[in-house]
């Protein structure tokens, strides 16, 4: 006998037993339905020595390899086999597994211990795993000395799991999974594959029906349509460590923010993320954006979705390439100096049967009272955010793109849509929360949680809150409560929609009918300081029939240009970060859509109207330009000693004037003129600690495409006082422009 072989048993053994899996087990296993496949399957001891068993269906044999020794195992049907040796203990061993025309020898599954330790589980059970993605999933990896991939999937309500994926021809039949104690997780290493490999997850019901689920925590998914998860690991290099080291030095509300918001997929139609690489980190730079704001880049299955409605929270979508390909495009941006912002959609998901609905047979990732699950705007569920296991799944979310991809900061969609009960529903539809109120008290509780786990975990990053309403404290920290007896929500910024829809409503009448609606420009500057704000004109402003930015000014072309110019040069001064969505740089007439992105032909030389497009884009990169450069313009956004009124009462004429300040004290002029004439001698009251005023930037200059009405010379303040300020300085102010000034 080879040294090698395994010892015999003695033969004063026990009486063997049949090695045979029992009736019940053999049932549950070939229905789906086995909870612990691993305490059946596999080698174990029992009465007269060590019990093989395997569960293969479709093979003609199965033989047991340990050391010099092949056994061949007895055929018991349905795809079972079993043996009884004559050992002391459990060998190392293999399978030979013969199937019609031909043989393969692997490792058995159901041969090795758990994968995931009883810390994990603890904190599963908690909901405080913050890197749930390192645990839950697909993971290629080497377990007690053998290279395979590891499964895991959340399913508490399950009689069972199975996987089934291209590596056994999508029939699950064979690879069962255990379920880990209480956690409500399934898990199963499979021996032999690796990173490619498409997977679903076979989920027997309550019920005892079956589903095929793609796993909520795949961090690669198959391009859509096909809707596959696929086994992935990382192997990018980033390069970018400059960039991250840097970017916690200064708060986000204190520095420069300009973002250049991009639907990716379409900015230039067709690329890759690594064309984009090529493309898109040089144009954002040129025109001077501190960042770009990503449109959802988590997999969705329908693209006019624009990808709001997400099936795949943990994988960049597809359409585009790896998710090591993305990581090349944020690493590109990072080292051209732009920080990236991804759009992010905790609020909601589609009911897609192979997705996250009833993900078990129940309602799991969605509340189980079916008037707060389903969200009446969208046709989608809300997340039961009350749920510890599910919040746990979104705040680790929020962490794994800010962790794995570098993204330096969330722009939470939808905010206001999970904050209220009663959010687009009518009397009856909804229920009042424990103090008779409308407050989603769940959903406040894990935003709080999110932000304040991300901005603990990720120095430098912010969070930002699409919230349409008034609630009170949406960038407070979450530990000061505010009149409402709430803490704040600890968001680092928030979109200003009422700025924005106020303006836009100011900027579409005609210019004599302006002096009616001058409070819509003033309006802001009432609540300017009550959040840390951003001024958005985002994608949502620029379809659906309300017409591209410059499409919404009235007049004729010039006119048209001119008012956006001017509006432009009102939003870069006015308190608070910027955000433009692409096209509108170049002042695109149409709106945007998503099939074939922003009309570039519109900056071909060839094009008559070329140069009336450039020079539009020419003042955006010159905005952003001495925006950087004068910290006036963001070092106090959210300080009222950063900004002065000169003029906002000036209504009959269309003026408005006021300063800005830095923290030296060191000031900025503007001054916006929403009337299409010139007005000469114009008085503007300042400070008469400043020698003379220049014009750092004028909307109406001849190459931005203006006419040209601009103060050349340095102007020097006179010591009447006006408008409330000891001097005052005499303008020329161009026809529909907005000049800035700044101490010569």
């Amino acid at each position: 006998m080879p040294e090698n072989t395994p010892q015999s048993a003695p033969p004063e053994a026990e009486i063997p037993v049949s090695p045979a899996v029992d009736a019940g087990d053999r049932d549950r296993l070939l229905h789906g339905t086995h909870h612990a496949p691993h305490s059946v399957l596999g080698a174990h001891p029992v009465p007269g020595g060590i019990a093989f068993r395997a569960f293969r269906p479709y093979a003609q044999a199965v033989s047991v390899v340990s050391g010099g020794m092949t056994v061949t195992l007895h055929d018991d049907g349905d795809g079972f086999f079993s043996g009884l040796l004559p050992l002391r203990d459990v060998p190392a061993y293999r399978l030979r597994v013969a199937y019609e025309g031909t043989e393969l020898e692997t490792e058995d599954a159901y041969r090795f211990l758990p994968t995931l330790g009883e810390l994990d589980l603890h904190l599963i059970g908690e909901g405080r795993h913050e890197q749930l993605w390192t645990v839950l999933g697909a993971h290629p990896m080497t377990h007690q000395g053998v290279d395979g991939t590891r499964f895991s999937v959340w399913a508490p309500n399950a009689q069972g799991v199975r996987v089934a994926g291209t590596f056994n021809f999508w029939d699950a039949t064979g690879h069962p999974m255990r379920s880990l104690g209480s956690s409500g997780v399934w898990e199963l290493f499979v021996p032999g594959i690796g990173e490619g490999e498409l997977y679903k997850f076979e989920i027997t019901r309550p019920d005892g029906t079956k589903t095929l689920r793609a796993d909520p925590m795949a961090r690669r998914t198959e391009v859509p349509p096909a809707t596959s998860s696929v086994v992935t690991a990382s192997h990018h290099e980033w390069n970018d460590a400059e960039w991250l080291e840097q970017r916690a030095e200064v708060p986000a509300h204190r520095a420069p923010l300009s973002l250049y918001e991009v639907h990716l997929p379409s900015w230039r139609p067709g690329l890759t993320y690594r064309q984009l690489a090529d493309q898109l980190p040089a144009y954002v730079k040129d025109l001077g954006f501190t960042h770009v704001e990503l449109m959802p880049v988590a997999e969705h299955p329908f693209g006019g979705s624009w990808g709001y409605q997400v099936t795949g929270f943990y994988a960049p979508t597809a359409r585009m390439g790896s998710p090591d390909d993305f990581k090349y495009l944020v690493d590109a941006l990072h080292q051209a100096g732009i920080g990236v912002i991804m759009d992010w959609v905790p609020a909601h998901f589609p009911r897609d049967e192979w997705a996250l609905a009833e993900f078990d047979g129940r309602p799991l990732y969605e509340h189980s009272d079916p008037l707060r699950a389903a969200h009446p705007d969208w046709g989608t569920l809300e997340f039961d955010f009350g749920r510890r296991e599910v919040r746990n799944f979104l705040v680790a979310n929020a962490l794994y793109w800010c962790e794995e991809f570098h993204i330096d900061g969330l722009r939470v969609d939808a905010v206001a849509s999970m904050l209220y009960l009663d959010y687009s529903r009518e009397p009856g539809q909804w229920t009042p929360n424990e103090h008779g109120g409308r407050e989603n008290l769940d959903a406040v509780a894990f935003l709080q949680e999110m932000n304040a786990t991300v901005y603990r975990r990720v120095p430098g990053v912010v969070t930002i809150a699409e919230e349409s309403t008034a609630w009170d404290g949406v960038t407070r920290a979450t530990h000061h409560r505010g009149p409402s007896g709430f803490g704040g929500l600890g968001f680092g910024l928030k979109w200003n929609m009422g700025w924005m829809h106020d303006s836009l409503e100011y900027m579409s009448h005609e210019p004599v009918h302006r002096k009616y609606h001058h409070g819509e420009m003033t309006f802001s500057m009432v609540y300017a300081y009550s959040e840390n704000y951003v001024l958005p004109i985002s994608h949502d402003e620029v379809v659906h029939g309300k017409r591209s930015l410059v499409s919404k000014m009235p007049g004729d072309w010039w006119r048209q240009r001119a008012d956006l110019r001017a509006y432009l040069g009102f939003m870069w001064a006015h308190p608070g970060k910027q955000l433009l969505f692409m096209g509108q740089e170049f002042a695109q007439g149409a709106e945007w859509s998503e099939a074939h992105g922003p009309d570039w032909w519109l900056l071909d030389p060839h094009y008559g109207a070329e140069a009336d497009h450039r020079g539009v884009r020419d003042l955006v990169r010159d905005l952003n330009t001495v925006y950087r450069a004068t910290p006036a313009l963001w070092q106090y956004d959210t300080e009222p000693a950063g900004f002065r009124w000169v003029a906002g009462d000036a209504a009959d004429d269309n003026v408005l004037a006021f300063l800005r300040y830095d923290a030296d004290g060191s000031p900025l002029l503007a001054v916006s003129h929403f009337a299409p004439v010139v007005r000469h001698d114009y008085r503007i009251g300042v400070p008469d600690d400043v020698p003379a005023w220049h014009e750092a930037l004028n909307t109406d200059a001849a190459r931005y495409g203006g006419s040209d009405v601009t103060n050349p010379d340095p102007v020097k303040p006179e010591p009447q006082g006006w408008h409330g300020l000891p001097a005052s300085i005499r303008l020329t102010l161009p026809p529909l422009a907005t000049v800035w000034l700044r101490p010569a």
